[in-house]
């Protein structure tokens, strides 16, 4: 199907979240940091790109705002997958370029159908 970079710094929620999206028939790339992740983005230019937002290092904003920024990675959508539910900190996320938000705790279910629907607007 399609390849997905999947970044976070816990790894149970890590673990979680690959497993729901390959059981789905999709193909993984998990990284547990900021930095690693953009590397892993710049050169695998995955289909879909889910962030944890606050990792060690460098952030899933300021990789989110790395991947707008150069040509070849502006277009993968980015799901921002993060305990901070403030609106100051969801209206943070979008202005970075985001194109979903999804607050912890959340639902295997909800994510799965949140990354298809954003993988059918992506090939649309």
């Amino acid at each position: 199907m399609s390849t997905i970079l999947v970044a976070d710094d816990d790894r149970d929620i890590l673990d979680l979240v690959a497993f729901k999206l390959s059981a789905a028939g999709h193909e993984l790339i998990t990284v547990t940091d900021g930095a690693t992740a953009l590397t892993e983005a710049r050169r695998a230019v995955p289909d879909l790109v889910v962030l944890d937002v606050a990792m060690p290092g460098m952030s899933g904003l300021d990789v989110c705002r790395e991947l707008r920024a150069e040509p070849v990675t502006s277009a993968i959508p980015v799901l921002l997958l993060t305990a901070r539910g403030q609106e100051s900190d969801v209206e943070a996320g979008f202005d970075v370029g985001a194109d979903d938000y999804v607050v912890k705790p959340f639902s295997p279910r909800e994510l799965q159908s949140r990354v298809t629907a954003m993988l059918s607007r992506a090939r649309a």
